[in-house]
């Protein structure tokens, strides 16, 4: 979906992906099975993957700027 996002919410979006990758990166928890576990990590995969495809309203140009994707990039390979 091509997005036309202010500067603030391409701010709070890369926020976002940083909790995702958090979620990538984590354990699993104490009560949680080793299937949720994978779902929850699969879920904030596709999260990161998604939102870093976002273009813009003109549909070519991403609505990424300087912004790193190290992080981003290791958590959905991983």
């Amino acid at each position: 979906m091509d997005v036309d996002m202010t500067a603030d919410e391409v701010a709070a979006a890369y926020v976002a992906m940083g909790h995702s990758v958090a979620e990538v990166n984590s354990s699993k928890g104490d009560n949680e099975t080793d299937e949720e576990f994978a779902a929850r990590k699969a879920r904030n995969k596709e999260h990161l993957v998604l939102m870093k495809a976002k273009k813009k309203i003109d549909g070519t140009t991403s609505i990424w700027g300087s912004e790193s994707f190290t992080a981003i990039d290791a958590a959905i390979a991983s």
